[in-house]
């Protein structure tokens, strides 16, 4: 399996970034982990997307529109430099939010490329980065029929908490946490050989 890294998303990468999304309104496919790029299909530049994303990442402005801070990613094969997936991860999340609607990461890979293993080695590229914020443990959610999603929560040690409609939109859904220091060490062995980290990048 080739090897996954993550990358910010950049102008340069304008066009593969809306191709990655026409190809999932082609699949009909629900468009997760996007930190908002799918607005792009409903009037939003790409360019008026990359500055939101700068400004999610300032405290006062989040604070200001009831948010939470946010990072998000392309998820990048090193073969092809493909965009294969996306994640937008959230921190600081205040305590009454995750009770009721909020959740740390969100992640999709593009349709072509589901059923190939890249959602799992996502998904631990997320969790790094959490650990690197601080983060102990980590709440996703994923939609009771949802069955690839919770599965692959459940590879890498999501324990269900809870099963409820969501008060967004309306869907059943599964709550997990995931112990991230427990997760990474965990799986380790399984994923790193997946992915390129920093160091790599440096190399």
């Amino acid at each position: 399996m080739d090897r996954l890294f993550l990358e910010f998303p950049t102008i340069e990468r304008k066009k593969d970034a809306l191709e990655y999304l026409e190809e999932n309104i082609k699949y009909n496919s629900l468009i997760n982990g996007t930190g908002g790029m799918d607005k792009c299909l409903n009037g939003l530049t790409y360019e008026e997307w990359l500055l939101e994303l700068e400004k999610r990442k300032d405290p006062e402005y989040v604070n200001k529109i009831k948010r939470f801070l946010s990072s998000t990613y392309f998820v990048t094969r090193e073969s092809d430099n493909k965009i294969i997936g996306m994640i937008n991860i959230r921190y600081n999340i205040p305590k009454h939010l995750l009770d009721t609607w909020a959740s740390h990461i969100g992640y999709g890979i593009r349709p072509t490329e589901r059923r190939k293993g890249y959602a799992k080695i996502a998904l631990y590229l997320a969790l790094l980065e959490q650990q690197k914020l601080g983060e102990e443990e980590v709440l996703l959610e994923c939609t009771v029929d949802n069955i690839g999603s919770n599965k692959t929560i459940i590879s890498l040690g999501g324990k269900l908490e809870k099963t409820k409609v969501d008060e967004y939109d309306g869907e059943l859904t599964n709550y997990y946490w995931i112990n991230i220091n427990e997760a990474t060490q965990k799986y380790s062995n399984i994923y790193e050989k997946y992915i390129i980290g920093e160091s790599d990048k440096n190399e």
